[in-house]
């Protein structure tokens, strides 16, 4: 079989803005969502914080020779709203700004197409206090701070994103509590969906009205390779709850302008869904340029066969008598299951239901616990091998017809992981904290041959 990816196809690799920028209070940039949350005792491992991250913001300049040295055609960043809007409302921060139109003419100087997510999850703590994304009132402020962007980023950014998987920011922000703004409430979790989905419309219009018609608008979302344990019907039923729930809550209005029926059924006792008002779908389904899916792995479930309960508020809610297993086979450091099936099972789950939309993976890599040796080369031949094995999938899915136009490898640099502090090494770049000295790992090197070549290297 032939291991060449399509000319033209783009590689990429991503990060976000609280993960890597830090210069928190640089610039006028006000408190984030997660600014307030990592300073709540006990929500972030040993208390860490973005407020350096990485230090992007100061070390543009070093970052984007790296994605050079490695090739890279594409850099998927995203603008800290915080940092351009800082009261999440009123005229935009000119100081804001120049730090992204700097970092995009470096991009560009070095060939590097900038591709922008306006949302990564670091809502302006001001409008949190107003009541955040279960109020309506967030998504028409999200829209008019993607007008802001658009005017400012529009001449010289061809590729826009509005918002990097929604689910988390509903469901782990506001059922669960795992992640900011750590509240626990599954009717205020349902609003925060719709409002989520609306925003993305409403800022898909926004950009619309002020970029050039050659600019490709999408949205990222992080879709779930859901697999029943067993074919009997309580896990087969499992399995619809929670696509429902994870999936199709985001892709029913954005591609279908519809939610689903069975999901309003499932969550009827929670919520009549009254906050959707009429032309809402419609403004959610705004035509997209292209899809993008981030994968790392896939979830089992049966129906459960007691009745214990959960060790702690779910981020599914209304799924309440469905139990989670840990599939087989070889684990990252997250703990999650590597298995390249689920990218391939998603691709072509999307080639059949949205036929025509180009798909990329916005988001694909893996955590393992990487040291430098001895003389400061770092060797992760665990990385390496999960990359071989997505990217092969990748390549099966164009084979059998999907339309993926490009991959961007999470991450390009350790970096801050949310709740996990900085416990957690996604980059392919390694980074150390105390020096903040970037030092490209083994799977740097392999993806950069990977680049170059637009050849997979076989195996064995």
């Amino acid at each position: 079989m032939p291991m060449t990816f399509p000319p033209g196809f783009v590689w990429g690799a991503a990060t976000a803005a609280y993960q890597v920028e830090g210069a928190v209070h640089e610039g006028g940039r006000t408190p984030s969502i997660w600014d307030t949350f990592c300073r709540i005792p006990g929500k972030v491992l040993n208390g860490d914080t973005g407020d350096v991250a990485t230090d992007h913001y100061h070390r543009r300049h070093e970052d984007v020779r790296l994605m050079s040295d490695l090739g890279l055609g594409a850099y998927r960043f995203s603008v800290s709203w915080p940092r351009v809007q800082p009261t999440g409302r009123g005229p935009a921060s000119q100081r804001g700004l120049d730090f992204y139109r700097r970092l995009v003419d470096d991009l560009l100087a070095h060939g590097i197409q900038p591709v922008l997510t306006l949302y990564h999850w670091d809502l302006p703590q001001e409008l949190e206090s107003a009541g955040g994304w279960p109020e309506r009132e967030t998504a028409h402020r999200f829209a008019d701070y993607a007008h802001l962007v658009g005017e400012a980023l529009g001449d010289r950014v061809g590729s826009w994103t509005t918002l990097n998987e929604p689910w988390c920011s509903a469901f782990l922000g506001y059922a669960s509590g795992v992640h900011a703004p750590g509240r626990t409430d599954d009717a205020a979790a349902l609003r925060a969906a719709h409002h989520l989905n609306l925003a993305h419309g409403l800022a898909a219009r926004a950009l619309r009205a002020v970029l050039p018609r050659t600019a490709r608008i999408s949205v990222v979302l992080n879709p779930n390779d859901v697999r029943a344990l067993t074919t009997s019907p309580g896990d087969l039923d499992a399995r619809r709850r929670i696509d429902a729930l994870s999936t199709r809550i985001f892709t029913g209005p954005m591609l279908r302008g519809a939610y689903p029926d069975d999901l309003l059924a499932d969550t009827a006792g929670i919520t009549d869904w009254s906050f959707v008002r009429g032309g809402d779908t419609d403004v959610i389904k705004h035509p997209l340029d292209w899809l993008g899916i981030n994968y790392y792995t896939p979830s089992v479930v049966s129906a459960a066969t007691d009745n214990r309960p959960s060790p702690g508020p779910s981020p599914y809610p209304g799924a309440q008598g469905v139990a989670f297993h840990q599939p087989p086979g070889a684990r990252t450091a997250m703990d999650w299951t590597v298995d390249p099936s689920g990218l391939y099972d998603l691709l072509m789950r999307f080639a059949r239901e949205a036929p025509g939309l180009p798909l990329a993976v916005s988001e694909n890599g893996a955590a393992y616990d990487d040291k430098p040796d001895g003389k400061g080369a770092v060797h992760d031949p665990e990385r390496v091998a999960y990359l071989h094995g997505h990217l092969d999938a990748v390549l099966r899915a164009l084979r059998d017809g999907a339309d993926v136009w490009g991959y961007f490898v999470w991450s390009l640099l350790d970096n801050f992981e949310w709740a996990y502090g900085y416990s957690k090494r996604f980059g392919i770049v390694h980074v150390d904290y105390g020096t903040l000295a970037r030092t490209p790992k083994a799977s740097a090197w392999w993806y950069r041959g990977v680049v170059r070549t637009g050849r997979l290297p076989v195996v064995g």
